[in-house]
């Protein structure tokens, strides 16, 4: 079991609690209904990515599943079993009798996930800019307008669900699920941190990125393949969360 050593309650304020349906036979009022575990556990695992992304769970830092449990308000169970999800993700590493690490990512590790991004993205975007139609392109304007929304109020966790949702729609039209698939794992580990410093810089560091998206549509659109090749660059490499 975990120790006590991990952070505790306290400094968890930030962390959201996990809204779970009443169980059978629990006493509380109101229609009685069996909790389904993978339910939980999902509703966990959404709210510690949104806390590891926003900064709620710090890098270096280790928490125990029995206190973030309690904070979420549910048993440790479906906790260690979302912590468990995270480790294999990179996100988090397990530390014997304590709990989970938070992982730091230096500098070098980040570059070095932003440059394998780059080396798929950008020549199925080049491709995808000569075969998908212009009207195709319009199509997930509203996902690139997400996330310049998300950026504009600062929304850590919100802009890093729009960012995965927007690059994995247009990667999803190249018709290669595996493709989607090893890009997205890369997108959640270059996430966290998403991003450091006072929060104005980080703010306009998702403006930028986000307005990025904008500009990738329109040259995608325009089959402008020097602009969506510096763009899809510049968009990796670049000081925000890409």
């Amino acid at each position: 079991m975990e120790q006590t050593g991990a952070r505790d309650g306290a400094s968890l304020a930030g962390v959201p609690r996990v809204r779970v349906p009443e169980q059978a036979g629990s006493g509380v009022r109101g229609p009685r209904r069996t909790v389904r575990r993978s339910s939980v556990r999902g509703q966990v695992l959404a709210a510690l990515r949104a806390a590891l992304v926003g900064g709620e769970l710090a890098p270096g830092e280790v928490y125990s599943a029995p206190v973030l449990g309690e904070r979420f308000g549910v048993s440790a169970t479906p906790v260690r079993e979302a912590m468990q999800q995270l480790a294999t993700e990179g996100a988090v590493e397990v530390v014997p009798n304590r709990g989970f690490r938070v992982t730091e990512r230096s500098t070098r590790e980040l570059a070095e996930l932003a440059e394998v991004r780059a080396l798929i993205e950008v020549p199925v975007m080049l491709r995808l800019a000569r075969t998908v139609p212009a009207a195709r392109w319009a199509e997930l304007r509203p996902l690139a307008e997400a996330t310049v929304t998300a950026a504009a109020v600062g929304d850590l966790a919100r802009y890093a669900e729009s960012d995965r949702s927007f690059h994995g729609a247009v990667l999803a039209l190249s018709g290669n699920q595996q493709l989607v698939q090893v890009a997205d794992d890369l997108h959640r580990r270059s996430q966290w941190p998403l991003s450091s410093g006072p929060v104005a810089g980080r703010r306009a560091d998702l403006i930028a990125d986000a307005a990025e998206h904008m500009a990738l549509l329109d040259a995608l659109a325009a089959q402008d393949f020097c602009v969506v090749s510096s763009l899809v660059q510049e968009h990796f490499t670049g000081s925000g969360s890409a």
